[in-house]
């Protein structure tokens, strides 16, 4: 637990002090950054600590707020949330300090790392928390900083309204939590964790779980709840966007697991309620993610369909703890939080190498690009290998989670007539998802990296500065890391199913091999070929280097006057998928009538709009609005009808309590 203290008080002093020297930029930047930076590192030293057996302390402090503890621990379950938080924490802060040079004079640069600092913090107080209470205080810390780090460009269009949208999203969510946690400890007695017994299954569990569902689910983004996560990535700062979509929306995932452990044998609705969640949310995401032309904003969605399949995977141990299914447990649970660790590492390196790509060429819109890997090879390569590993292709770190989650899928097929139904649909839906995945990732590398440029924003194209190559490098190694030895460690996994489960380790291990059998020779097939390609690649290097070479324009069919205006654009690459979707999506298309066979002043235009937002939220916003109208008669300015409205409800608290 001291190197965890030390690193939150690292985070707090040196955001505090990048905020009081915020008049010299370069001070507050290398003072903010470099203290995230190190209390990253510190942080890692003491999971290393955990992970290698041995048992921290917990600890207890008395606090004077009511119902409060400032009660912390780490266990196994709390560890491997660290471990991404940690990370991605010291890369995004790496890169940050580089990325934010560029706001020097224009922006309170150490407000910045003030905010940053403090939403790490909050997000490791949220996961090593033990008491209701101060689990809600650093949910709001975490909550607050990442809603003023959102509005850190609030001169641009829409990021007033992506903020207003965020903060009111993770206020509702709050208000669900804070009903579970009363409901909780009325169950248990107690607001800490530690006096949370295995609750049987009835009304009130069921209402702590749905509240569960709602309150986390809004923070992870469960579809349709996602509302505010499409307008908050693409409006924060790119090392901002990566930390928050590679782990701060899993403190979401990390609270429902975490409440699963306090429920004792959970209905078996509860597991298919996730899985369907999960389905939802996977489809729909890569759905709109694909219908994008904001780069930040598709990376927003796809962060959607990868909180689906995390949450798909767990619904899989749930309905394992229903049916009493020790495989069904270990695989489900195992798989869905190895998800969760490599969609951080996946994930914010797309977000880095998006913000490398914003950096030098001042836009994200992808139809504006192109021809960029020639400019920016560094940052193209990595934004490749993020791009292999979120659609699931060997032998990055993706695919290793979700081949762990279709083996979990086949191995409930021989389940009940029920589950075997429900895992037919998952698994027809991963393959889905993932065929959706690979052709929008294609389609956004190349339009980006590859062909011509499309305006003059690519021309102003170079590869960024040292710090920022350098964490989209690491994270890029980790990818490929993670991947070929994940299959050995799965053994770290083993403790943090028995927090949630409380099976033996005995079983979990027993049923882990179930997994890393098949995982070794899948990896091992994947490595050869690795290995195979680059030979290859050594050998055409090899063969050609006494050959002269000359570059010519690629052939076009006899049409020798190619034009970045004749490439496929974004939309037109994805224009099959979205007319079989329509029904879906609802893209509504704007265009000129074409005349002649080199039309000329045409233009054509798609844009999809989250029908979620239209179609629910914005008439519920309405509703609710015209009440609140309506109630401004009580608000008419005389002081003493105030103390009496305090006096009256002050004495039906009374009246209720006794």
């Amino acid at each position: 637990m001291l190197f965890i203290l030390i690193s939150l008080t690292l985070l707090a002093a040196s955001g505090l002090a990048a905020f009081c020297l915020k008049r010299f930029d370069a001070v507050a930047n290398y003072l903010g950054g470099l203290g995230a930076v190190f209390s990253g590192c510190i942080g890692l030293t003491g999971l290393f600590i955990v992970f290698n057996g041995s048992k921290f302390k917990e600890l207890n402090l008395f606090w004077s707020l009511p119902y409060a503890s400032f009660s912390l621990a780490i266990d196994s379950l709390s560890a491997l949330f660290l471990l991404p938080i940690f990370v991605l924490t010291v890369f995004s802060a790496i890169y940050g300090v580089e990325y934010l040079r560029h706001f020097y004079g224009k922006k309170n640069i150490g407000s910045a790392w003030l905010f940053f600092n403090f939403l790490v913090l909050g997000m490791i107080l949220v996961v090593i928390a033990r008491n209701a209470v101060l689990f809600l205080v650093a949910w709001e810390i975490m909550s607050l900083s990442s809603f003023f780090l959102v509005l850190f460009e609030n001169e641009k269009k829409g990021v007033l309204k992506a903020g207003l949208i965020y903060l009111t999203a993770t206020h509702i969510g709050t208000l669900f939590l804070m009903v579970m946690f009363i409901l909780l400890s009325k169950s248990s007695g107690s607001f800490d964790f530690f006096g949370v017994k295995a609750i049987e299954s009835g009304i009130t569990s069921s209402i702590i779980f749905l509240c569960a569902l709602i309150g986390f689910g809004t923070k992870a983004g469960f579809m349709p709840l996602h509302i505010w996560l499409p307008e908050a990535h693409p409006a924060a700062p790119c090392h901002v966007s990566a930390l928050m979509s590679g782990v701060m929306i899993k403190t979401g995932i990390y609270g429902i697991v975490r409440v699963i452990s306090f429920l004792s044998m959970p209905p078996v609705w509860w597991g298919y309620t996730l899985i369907s969640i999960g389905i939802f949310s996977g489809i729909l995401g890569i759905l709109f993610a694909l219908a994008q032309h904001d780069l930040k904003r598709l990376l927003a969605y796809s962060s959607i369909e990868n909180i689906g399949i995390i949450t798909l995977s767990l619904g899989f141990g749930v309905l394992g703890m229903s049916l009493n299914d020790s495989l069904l447990i270990v695989l489900g649970f195992s798989a869905g939080l190895l998800h969760v660790v490599n969609h951080a590492f996946f994930k914010g390196l797309l977000f880095l190498a998006a913000g490398a790509v914003l950096h030098t060429t001042g836009t994200c819109q992808i139809d504006r690009l192109g021809g960029l890997l020639k400019k920016m090879p560094v940052t193209g390569a990595c934004f490749l290998v993020g791009a292999v590993a979120i659609c699931g292709l060997p032998p990055l770190n993706g695919f290793i989670s979700e081949f762990l989650i279709y083996l979990t899928c086949f191995k409930s097929l021989f389940s009940t007539i029920s589950v075997s139904i429900v895992s037919l649909s998952a698994i027809g839906s991963l393959a889905l998802i993932g065929a959706l995945a690979v052709a929008c990732f294609t389609k956004v590398f190349g339009v980006i990296f590859l062909g011509l440029a499309r305006s003059n924003s690519p021309q102003k194209g170079i590869e960024p500065g040292l710090l920022m190559r350098l964490s989209m490098v690491v994270l890029s190694v980790g990818c490929v890391i993670l991947g070929l030895v994940f299959p050995f460690v799965l053994k770290l996994f083993q403790s943090a199913v028995f927090d949630i489960t409380g099976l033996s380790l005995n079983i979990i291990s027993s049923n882990l091999i179930e997994a890393v059998n098949p995982l070794r020779f899948v990896v091992i097939a994947a490595f050869l070929l690795f290995l195979l390609i680059v030979a290859i690649s050594l050998l055409r290097k090899r063969l050609l280097i006494r050959r002269n070479l000359k570059s010519v324009s690629t052939w076009d069919c006899g049409y020798s006057d190619s034009e970045q205006v004749i490439q496929y654009t974004a939309s037109s690459y994805v224009e099959p998928l979205l007319c079989f979707f329509k029904g879906i999506l609802r893209t509504q298309k704007q265009g000129s009538e074409l005349k002649g066979y080199f039309p000329d002043n045409s233009f054509f235009k798609t844009e999809t709009f989250d029908f979620f937002g239209n179609s629910l939220f914005r008439p519920a916003l309405k509703v609710i609005h015209q009440l609140a109208g309506r109630l401004t008669c009580l608000q008419h300015g005389r002081t003493q009808f105030y103390i009496l409205y305090i006096f009256f409800t002050l004495l039906v608290l009374l009246i209720w309590k006794l």
